[in-house]
């Protein structure tokens, strides 16, 4: 007797298994090593200790922290700002696939090329001073780079389109047709952006802002080729705990703990819609 294999799940079970094998297993024995002491020559070694988690308490990282969470909320208000009335002019206009396209090229590059890109306009004598001062808007140089500006920038350039792709996907189910219908019982401008269209865009809106949020806490290279050593964000400091100290354990204490704000921030994401449904 023959059995038939279903082969209609197998593409499902094979996303499963990826995720169990590079995600869910990485991801425990971190949260195992969090709890080991630290050790010069095994990385790891006994007792286990709670110690690690004791420290994420401490002034120093909670100054990183906080530092982290402004930078990457800036970072998602100004795509969130530049992103809006870009998607809905990409929304109605008659070139969606270029504009589309023009989005798209930069992830052809790889972003560390693109980052130190940024250096070339940004350094002292950069293209961005040199065509200041030839328009005579500034008379000396500004220091742009190794700023906060500059690390901020790098963050929106390079995030800029995870806020994009959400909003435009939201606003091209939009029907347009309620704003002829609004307009007819009297609406104004102000009145169809904020009762009729912002409320239909929100899903959009969160997606995008979690979409940057969540990498503008976590991306380490752009501070550390923007911003240089004065700009320690949670990333920088979990790459330097466990490519500098070498202190694995304090490395992986502090990358739980960040895993575990991220689910937060996504389980709040998802109450509304169970809300709605």
């Amino acid at each position: 007797m023959k059995t038939k294999i279903n082969t209609k799940n197998l593409p499902l079970y094979a996303v499963y298994t990826w995720l169990f094998l590079f995600g869910f297993i990485p991801l425990s024995l971190v949260f195992i090593a969090s709890f080991f002491s630290r050790d010069a020559t095994h990385l790891i070694t006994l007792p286990l200790t709670l110690a690690h988690y004791k420290a994420l308490f401490s002034p120093l990282l909670g100054h990183v922290m906080l530092r982290s969470l402004v930078m990457a909320l800036i970072t998602t208000c100004a795509c969130l700002l530049i992103a809006y009335p870009f998607s809905y002019f990409m929304v109605r206009s008659k070139h969606q696939s270029l504009l589309l396209l023009l989005i798209i090229i930069p992830f052809w590059t790889s972003s560390l090329v693109r980052t130190y890109a940024l250096v070339a306009i940004l350094k002292f004598n950069g293209v961005l001073n040199t065509l200041l001062l030839k328009m005579h808007l500034i008379t000396v140089p500004l220091p742009l780079l190794y700023s906060n500006f500059a690390v901020i920038s790098g963050l929106i350039y390079t995030l800029f389109p995870f806020m994009v792709l959400p909003l435009f996907s939201n606003m091209e189910h939009f029907d347009f047709r309620l704003f002829e219908a609004a307009e007819d019982l009297g609406a104004n401008r102000w009145t169809l952006f904020f009762r009729v269209f912002l409320p239909n865009t929100t899903r959009g809106i969160v997606s995008g802002a979690l979409l940057v949020f969540l990498p503008a806490m976590t991306l380490f290279y752009i501070p550390n080729v923007l911003g240089g050593a004065r700009s320690i964000l949670i990333g920088n400091l979990i790459q330097n705990q466990f490519l500098v100290e070498e202190n694995w354990p304090a490395g992986a204490a502090t990358s739980i703990c960040l895993t575990v704000l991220l689910l937060l921030l996504m389980l709040i994401y998802r109450r509304p819609r169970g809300v709605q449904s």
